[in-house]
């Protein structure tokens, strides 16, 4: 789906992500990687699939839009190092001339050598480009011009069918003071968003995404 913010071409992808083609820029919020492992560490049976899943999405958003820069907008990494990180650093390999930004969330923890080792330049607290500041958490953007798009909480909507049955999923969120992102990963809870007058919440089905 393409919209218009603050005079700009925005791309919304199914597949939870942002394209800015003005400036061939492809966001995405809430990685996670390394979550599935740190789980599996403390005995909790997670697929270790879910993450080789996660990247090959993101392969896929990259042969698409075949962006120059690569956000991720906060939470990139959920704990310290390990084996999803190491397939990370081997999956960035394939991909050296893409710049590659992280705008730091509460879960980046990393050494910043551990970032530079694998080409991520760290930005904290926000990256600006035109009209708009990429920032994990949009309440604490101090660039009063420009509008906050973040992430951090995982944004939800349900929708009520007409047999009354209840669907939740994850979505885009563009209110009046700032935009959040959907989590990237697919290994996340859904906050709900409840949008108030002039505020607009697109949901990501199966097969599209869809204004509600």
């Amino acid at each position: 789906m393409t919209i218009t913010s603050h005079g700009e071409e925005l791309i919304l992808d199914k597949e939870r992500a942002l394209y800015l083609p003005q400036h061939g820029l492809l966001a995405i919020s809430d990685l996670h990687l390394g979550k599935t492992a740190h789980f599996r560490s403390a005995g909790v049976q997670v697929p270790a699939t879910l993450a080789q899943n996660d990247l090959q999405r993101l392969s896929l958003l990259i042969s698409k839009y075949k962006p120059s820069t690569l956000l991720i907008n906060g939470d990139m990494f959920h704990h310290g190092l390990n084996t999803d990180i190491d397939e990370f650093a081997i999956w960035r390999k394939q991909y050296q001339q893409l710049e590659l930004l992280l705008v730091k969330g509460n879960h980046d923890r990393l050494a910043r050598a551990d970032y530079a080792s694998m080409g991520i330049s760290i930005h904290e607290p926000s990256f600006c480009l035109g009209p708009f500041c990429f920032i994990h958490d949009a309440p604490q953007c101090t660039e009063e011009e420009l509008y906050p798009i973040s992430g951090h909480i995982h944004p939800g909507v349900t929708i009520v069918g007409k047999a009354k049955q209840r669907l939740k999923f994850p979505c885009f969120f563009f209110g009046k003071a700032y935009a959040v992102l959907p989590a990237f990963s697919t290994f996340t809870g859904l906050y709900n968003i409840y949008p108030k007058s002039n505020e607009q919440i697109y949901a990501i089905t199966p097969n599209h995404v869809v204004a509600v």
